[in-house]
């Protein structure tokens, strides 16, 4: 299957550089690019891209408004079609970056990550999965932990989970995606998926970067734990 591209950055020379880069692939295509959020937000309802790569600092309207209104319920059309954002941005973890991750962005990269992944993290949005490096996870552990409203688990709610489900969201929370994580335990994509959304439900979580937050904040796993 084809991933279909936006590319929103007012820089020139990095939306050049990218299409570059992307456009080798041989299941990407850039769809188009726009130098501004409004412009982000236009193209982005009449092209219908599978995953907009969002710079988060651009004129008009900035990265996060534009992430909040493409990723808003009912902007995908009448066939419904869900259309991911993948923040791109020169800084590691700010307001900005947690702004847009909040506003319902799929993930976060770096504009000098390396290009194998650039393409990893394309990919991983595209089908669904979160992208975040561990600078993002620790940011987003210390910016909700300022947020008494944030949902973390009850020793309670964690002794639900299965050993595999512990497993899962262990892995989950440094940053696997569904197929690394079924490669890691010898288990189907779908099984992974199966037991994921089990923790959501038995945590009371709503997403993957939350889910990463809690694991995070029950001790689950550290910043310093390997996979």
């Amino acid at each position: 299957m084809t991933i279909r591209m936006l590319l929103a950055d007012d820089q020139p020379l990095v939306r050049t550089g990218v299409a570059m880069l992307l456009d080798a692939e041989p299941d990407i295509e850039i769809l188009g690019e726009a130098d501004d959020g409004q412009a982000a937000v236009d193209a982005a309802r009449d092209l219908q891209p599978d995953v907009v790569l969002m710079d988060v600092r651009m004129p008009v309207m900035d990265g996060v408004e534009a992430t909040r209104l493409i990723t808003a319920d009912g902007f995908g059309g009448p066939e419904e079609h869900t259309i991911k954002v993948l923040v791109l941005t020169t800084y590691h973890v700010d307001d900005a970056v947690l702004a847009a991750l909040r506003a319902g962005a799929s993930g976060f990269v770096l504009k000098d990550a390396a290009p194998t992944e650039l393409v990893a993290a394309v990919r991983a949005v595209a089908a669904g999965e979160a992208w975040l490096d561990p600078a993002v996870a620790k940011g987003l552990l210390t910016e909700f932990a300022a947020r008494p409203s944030s949902h973390v688990p009850a020793p309670a709610e964690l002794a639900q989970l299965t050993g595999r489900e512990r497993q899962v969201l262990a892995l989950v929370a440094h940053g696997l995606s569904n197929t690394e994580i079924a490669d890691h335990l010898v288990l189907g994509e779908a099984t992974v998926k199966t037991h994921f959304g089990r923790v959501l439900m038995k945590l009371g979580l709503r997403d993957r970067p939350q889910a990463i937050v809690a694991a995070y904040r029950v001790g689950l796993v550290t910043p310093q734990d390997r996979p």
